[in-house]
């Protein structure tokens, strides 16, 4: 199997433009014409990282957290990271990172923690705006469904718990056929009025390629009429954290023993749990502080996320227990979520998840 199938399968599944600008995702060393023997999925690249995928014969690797973050002038191994790429290109291994587009994703980190605590019926904390657009087409009602089910199966229609979403306006569409034209109606020459449905739908920006290759396929006009248009909403299945309930509200420091044993935490930061009952749960893998006043805003019982600032333990203000569980126990199933999609795929290749503890915080 060659590199490129499993990106393009990744890329599929989770977007790189769900990133944020700050991140570095996707391929960071590789060719994508590279047979690959075996991959290793981590949470960190570390020199041990390298060394267990060099004996396991994988010569890709899929961390979560991506190698490189920033730009490098230089690779004379005097950082870390210098020394890990060239390290990476002298084994001849491939290096992916799926960081947060993964983050960022309805089905990602946060919802794989919130399936680790028992908590349902969740919806992300901070949607993402602008990130949704509106298809406007104009068909003959004869090849209508054929049509809807191609765009569908592109990526368009979804809406919250919904999909396959348009609405239909029948009206009268006029064309003139010029010279060279193969109309699909009409005569060259002539004035052509012809019944049609404005049918309307939205989609991910990321998958406009896609939709509209999908709509010119399977559209009978030579050229198809249609519209594209920026929206404000929000994209509810796409953003930052996740929110949800457990099915009975339990006591506050019951439940965080319980998180504690689940996600195998050395301790937990927390702010005052007296006389308090936990029902509604936000979390956020890895660090995130700028959730605090969502989760909040969501009226969640407790808000469970990593790396709080000691003046950040006051912005609750006693509305909700706020609780740092660590950066790394938070995110530490994501290989496990990276190796799962990956097996759906991949059913008999050579999938590893890397038993390498990357965790730099030790507690005493």
């Amino acid at each position: 199997m060659i590199l490129s199938e499993i990106t393009t399968y990744l890329n599929t599944q989770i977007p790189p433009a769900l990133q944020e600008t700050y991140d570095n995702c996707g391929l960071l060393i590789g060719d994508y014409n590279t047979d690959i023997t075996g991959i290793l999925v981590c949470l960190d690249v570390t020199e041990e990282v390298l060394d267990e995928a060099v004996v396991k014969k994988c010569n890709l690797v899929i961390s979560h957290h991506p190698m490189i973050f920033s730009g490098l002038k230089n690779f004379t191994g005097r950082s870390d990271t210098e020394r890990l790429v060239i390290r990476a290109i002298r084994e001849n291994i491939a290096v992916f990172a799926m960081h947060t587009n993964l983050d960022n994703h309805f089905e990602g980190v946060n919802r794989f923690l919130c399936n680790k605590l028992g908590i349902s019926e969740v919806e992300i904390l901070r949607p993402i705006s602008g990130t949704l657009r509106k298809l406007v087409f104009f068909c003959p009602p004869s090849h209508a469904a054929k049509v809807r089910e191609a765009i569908f199966l592109a990526g368009a229609g979804h809406i919250g718990n919904y999909d396959m979403c348009s609405y239909s306006g029948a009206g009268e569409g006029s064309f003139r056929a010029m010279e060279g034209a193969n109309p699909f109606v009409g005569e060259p020459g002539k004035l052509h009025l012809e019944p049609e449905l404005r049918i309307e739908t939205i989609f991910p920006a990321y998958h406009e390629n896609e939709i509209i290759t999908a709509l010119k396929r399977t559209h009978p006009y030579e050229e198809v009429a249609y519209d594209v248009y920026p929206l404000n909403n929000q994209h509810i299945r796409t953003g930052a954290g996740m929110v949800g309930t457990r099915p009975q509200a339990i006591d506050a420091e019951e439940f965080l023993i319980s998180a504690k044993n689940i996600l195998q935490i050395g301790c937990i930061r927390h702010t005052s749990l007296k006389n308090k009952k936990i029902q509604r749960i936000a979390v956020c893998g890895g660090s995130g502080s700028f959730l605090i006043n969502d989760a909040i805003r969501c009226k969640a019982d407790i808000y469970m996320t990593g790396d709080i600032k000691y003046h950040d333990f006051f912005i609750p203000e006693n509305k909700m227990i706020l609780a740092d569980i660590g950066h790394y126990e938070s995110e530490q199933f994501t290989k496990e979520l990276i190796y799962t999609l990956l097996k759906k795929k991949f059913t008999t290749f050579a999938l590893f998840i890397s038993g390498i503890d990357t965790n730099p915080v030790n507690y005493l």
